[in-house]
């Protein structure tokens, strides 16, 4: 088994990262070379997903990648007439047009191989939206479209492909959004039933679960994992 999780160098990234170093050879990539070195895998690639992903790619197909886990995002919490036409590039390309393009690269083998994991890290933004955060969301929800319609086009070469939807996760990027939102931590806990934000370490676990044979008949899904933010307060 050879997987590749992108923006491991942090967050959930690397929470997932740490989880699924057992399974087999695990490569990582991220913007921080120190931060993936330190994560001890068996390879890495240095990779800005909102620049340039060819490298990205060619290490992909040179590595025969065969569970690729899209983790990498950009966020930005701002009005809507405010946004810029670079900031809806840099948002799409690193969040949708990037995931795809790898997505791309990763499946010619697996189809040869016969079996494969794709897991999309989206978002609950992507789910209900969340104002002033157009950007995400929109971008988190073509995640969903692109799951299900992958989940179709690929089942019949045991390849799965799902999208898991995290709420708000004790990160440092779930902290620099409550930094950047008008709402106080304690004002968002109050808003999520368990009153608690998600550990990266649950998403971690979620993601390992998707990938073993136990969840092969699990495909084309958004499974949210939220703290029950999404039913409702």
């Amino acid at each position: 088994m050879n997987i590749l999780v992108t923006g491991a160098s942090k967050g959930i990234g690397k929470a997932i990262a740490e989880e699924l170093q057992t399974l087999g050879n695990l490569y990582v990539t991220g913007r921080n070379e120190n931060a993936l070195i330190a994560c001890n895998a068996k390879g890495f690639c240095v990779c800005d997903l909102s620049k340039d992903v060819n490298n990205l790619a060619k290490f992909i197909e040179e590595k025969e990648i065969d569970v690729l886990v899209n983790n990498a995002g950009e966020y930005l919490y701002k009005d809507v007439e405010a946004i810029t036409v670079e900031e809806i590039q840099k948002i799409y390309q690193t969040n949708l047009i990037s995931p795809t393009y790898l997505i791309s690269k990763a499946v010619k083998y697996m189809k040869e191989k016969g079996w494969g994991r794709i897991i999309n890290i989206g978002s609950i933004s992507g789910v209900m939206g969340e104002a002033n955060a157009c950007l995400y969301s929109a971008s988190k929800a073509g995640l969903l479209g692109l799951t299900k319609a992958l989940a179709l086009e690929l089942a019949q070469y045991n390849i799965t492909v799902n999208t898991i939807n995290p709420g708000w996760v004790e990160t440092d990027l779930g902290n620099a959004s409550i930094e950047e939102s008008e709402f106080s931590k304690e004002e968002i806990l109050e808003c999520i039933p368990q009153r608690r934000f998600v550990k990266p370490e649950e998403v971690a676990k979620l993601c390992k679960y998707l990938i073993s044979d136990d969840a092969k008949a699990i495909t084309g899904q958004g499974i949210n994992i939220c703290a029950g933010l999404s039913v409702g307060i």
